[in-house]
């Protein structure tokens, strides 16, 4: 087992990876510590996920702001305060200005639920649907400046059946989610990523956990 690794979750909805990642630390597979949850949604449910496992969080509204830079800005502030090293995006639906990027240099994840650099941005599972392909997943990446084009860490294939919709690809996906932003977190926690340009290296990985 690695360093624990203080990290800060961005989600905007469910939460269902931030549960993940709350289960593998609980678990004892997971070397980190979540230090603060920000929500930009004061509606979502991952507020309560955060409340019921004594998780310190913050709502953030961003209609609040008057730009996307003030509300990174104050992000930035609170992430930093608590200690924070690695940011992952959890379905946060916002994206993150230069400025963000600034300060948390390749320590930005997040996970997407397609096979990238294929089927970037939102509705996924129905773009792969009506494309017709015979597989999809989802992708672990360092986070950039561009949309879904970051460096890439870990990915999950999944088939696509011929009688699945969306909700049914959807959910498949979700379950290798749930296993392989974990897994990144961990491979980050014991300094086993290696990123060099686009290439990222995990030392000795089996991707059996």
């Amino acid at each position: 087992m690695g360093r624990k690794v203080s990290i800060g979750v961005l989600v905007s909805g469910n939460g269902s990876n931030l549960q993940s990642l709350i289960d593998r630390i609980d678990q004892g597979a997971l070397d980190a510590d979540i230090k603060l949850v920000i929500s930009n949604n004061p509606n979502a449910f991952s507020i309560e996920r955060c409340r019921k496992h004594g998780i310190p969080f913050f709502v953030l509204d961003h209609r609040l702001f008057g730009s996307r830079v003030l509300f990174d800005c104050r992000m930035i502030e609170l992430l930093t305060a608590a200690g924070v090293e690695l940011v992952l995006m959890a379905g946060f639906m916002r994206i993150l200005s230069e400025e963000f990027f600034k300060a948390f240099p390749l320590r930005i994840m997040n996970i997407h639920p397609a096979l990238l650099p294929a089927f970037p941005g939102t509705h996924v599972q129905k773009k792969a649907l009506d494309y017709g392909v015979k597989f999809s997943g989802c992708t672990v990446h360092f986070a950039d400046e561009g949309v879904d084009s970051g460096p890439i860490i870990l990915q999950a294939v999944v088939p696509v059946l011929d009688d699945d919709d969306e909700e049914s690809l959807s959910a498949r996906i979700l379950k290798e989610e749930h296993r392989i932003y974990p897994l990144a977190v961990q491979y980050y926690a014991e300094g086993r990523i290696e990123v060099e340009g686009r290439k990222v290296r995990i030392r000795n990985s089996t991707l059996t956990n």
